[in-house]
């Protein structure tokens, strides 16, 4: 016997088909003598039936049969009898009489169950990850992952990409994360690094004249771990040359609706833009999740004019004050209000003052406030009748920025502001080209050190970082960074620049990147690029935040696999190959 159909094929046109079907018993069934199974493969269920009339044999061999063992089935497709149609199952119309059964292979009971309705936890899940994905919905992600991939693919080699391997030993360089590293055994002292992303060598390949360049690359970093984030993950990495934002940015979107189209979604293109001052002006954040408004207001010159002295401290310090209009919201509660302030202390902020519009400003910080400032705060505002006014102030304005930012966010999903199937795709541009690192003191690439700085404002290098302004952007989705590109530095003077900038002596220089300043020096193009998170894109497509859902062998929180049990130990044997030994403190 060999397959004839998978176990979703079979419908009416069928009937009377002499069928071979694979599979594995789903559920199963003894109806008077006569036993019904749901025979499951990745394309879905067919119902067949063992009756004791038709072959009394197989019908004793069928008595044995459990959850999870692996059929072969051989019979002919009928109609099922009246009242006994499953409308919820494609096949639900027939069954298949079973002549011939071979038993390929049995299961112990297994310790999870194979169905969406009955999921367990995600650290059990994570241990029988083989069982977890036979589940229908875990098999459709992959699906339409794997739908996305070939979608990418297709559509970058159209416009004339070319898909190049970029290797996975690679130098260590400071790119932000750290490295996961791999001892050398040929070169001891030595180690390579796995790759955070493709970054150096896709330049190199634009250097080389390949002009344009994608791979569905494996990233490897070591972080600390969000739903957002693996150790390895994937990402559509892309490079051309003799490009500029625009080019890039047309590529992305066309790239993005055939990633989106794959798991059956239609979008808009081009997408809408924004400057990263107007993001962060109005949302207090890069990333801004634009299906819902309270944008930010700013009444930093009213506090300043008040008799609110812990605010007017900071203003006074060149702080700033944020405020959110929440349309309608002087119903909701002092006590929920109260959780408020404790939720923006998380994110360092000292306090949250509220106010609320009835017949006039009602608050207990409203005291401050004489008429006037009273006035300017209902225009500036656009408070009406029944609204509630939430302010955050800080003399540093990053912390205003991320407490509002986060608040917002909260009281866009606790209030339900938003569709949560709509997909509200944005640009985000002109990035500072470094950001203070309050840790070391010192100026940091806001994205990385290979970004070319606007030509107005590259005179800023060396006397004012802060104020450099970098050719690149991010793509965002509903408040979730996607990926991030950008003009590459493609002279050597201007990176060496870029590096001094960074402190980084020439020696230092020389030592990480010799061989990309090398490169520079014969002819390097101008080029450009892009990286989207392709899990990340693929998950949120479904409507899922953890992109371990669309990853089929993830590790759990602590960069562990339950499943096979990495990252292990090996011997002292294996260890000296490559010159190392454990020095390990025992915790009693």
């Amino acid at each position: 016997m060999k397959r004839t159909h998978t176990c979703g094929d079979l419908r009416k046109g069928n009937i009377g088909n002499t069928v071979v079907l694979d599979g594995w018993v789903n559920t199963r069934r003894d109806h008077g003598g006569v036993i019904f199974i749901d025979l499951r493969d990745k394309n879905g269920l067919s119902q067949v039936v063992f009756d004791p009339s038709n072959n009394n044999e197989v019908h004793k061999l069928a008595e044995h049969l459990g959850r999870e063992f692996v059929l072969r089935v051989k019979g002919h497709v009928r109609s099922r009898k009246e009242g006994m149609i499953n409308p919820k199952m494609v096949t639900g119309e027939v069954e298949v009489l079973v002549d011939e059964l071979e038993i390929l292979n049995e299961s112990e009971t297994p310790p999870i169950e194979i169905d969406d309705k009955k999921v367990p936890s995600d650290e059990v899940r994570l241990k029988y990850r083989y069982l977890d994905l036979r589940r229908p919905e875990m098999l459709h992600r992959l699906t339409v992952k794997h739908k996305a991939m070939q979608a990418a693919r297709k559509k970058l080699s159209e416009l004339g990409f070319l898909e190049i391997e970029t290797p996975m030993l690679v130098k260590n360089t400071p790119e932000g994360a750290r490295d996961y590293i791999v001892p050398s055994r040929v070169n001891p002292g030595s180690v390579y690094s796995l790759p955070q992303s493709p970054q150096l060598y896709k330049q190199l390949l634009m250097v080389s004249g390949v002009d344009r360049y994608f791979q569905l690359a494996r990233c490897l970093r070591d972080e600390d771990l969000r739903v957002d984030r693996q150790p390895e993950f994937t990402q559509v990495d892309l490079e051309m040359s003799f490009a500029d934002q625009e080019d890039v940015w047309e590529v992305i979107e066309n790239i993005t609706a055939e990633i989106m189209k794959a798991a059956g979604k239609v979008i808009q293109i081009p997408f809408p833009k924004m400057s990263y001052k107007e993001s962060m002006e109005k949302y207090g954040s890069d990333k801004p999740d634009t299906r819902f408004g309270l944008e930010f207001i700013d009444v930093t010159q009213i506090f300043g004019k008040s008799d609110f002295d812990m605010v007017k401290s900071a203003v006074d310090k060149g702080g700033i004050v944020k405020c959110i209009n929440v349309k309608g919201g002087s119903e909701i509660s002092r006590k929920k209000i109260d959780k408020f302030i404790d939720f923006v202390k998380i994110y360092k902020a000292k306090g949250l003052a509220w106010m609320k519009l009835e017949d006039k400003l009602e608050s207990s910080v409203v005291k401050f406030f004489n008429d006037e400032l009273q006035k300017e705060i209902i225009e500036k505002t656009c408070a009406e009748k029944g609204d509630l006014l939430l302010f955050v102030a800080d003399e540093k304005p990053k912390i205003v920025y991320t407490a509002m930012s986060e608040l917002r966010n909260k009281l866009g999903k606790d209030l339900q502001l938003y569709d949560p199937t709509k997909f509200n795709f944005l640009w985000i541009t002109d990035f500072p080209l470094f950001e203070w690192d309050d840790d070391i003191e010192e100026y940091a690439p806001a994205h990385h050190m290979f970004t070319m700085p606007n030509p107005e404002t590259i005179k800023y290098l060396e006397t004012e970082p802060g104020k450099v302004i970098a050719l690149c952007y991010d793509l965002v989705l509903n408040g979730v960074e996607l990926g991030s590109g950008s003009i590459r530095v493609h002279r050597k003077d201007i990176q060496q620049r870029i590096m001094k900038a960074m402190n980084i002596s020439d020696e230092e220089a020389q030592e990480k990147f010799g061989f990309l300043l090398e490169a520079f020096k014969y002819g390097a193009p101008p080029h450009a690029g892009f990286a989207i998170g392709f899990d990340r894109l693929v998950a949120l497509s479904l409507g899922i935040h953890d992109i371990r859902e669309v990853i089929a062998f993830p590790k759990n929180k602590s960069a562990q696999c339950p499943m096979d049990g990495c990252p292990s130990k090996v011997p002292d044997t294996e260890l000296k190959e490559v010159h190392l030994k454990w020095n390990i403190v025992n915790k009693k």
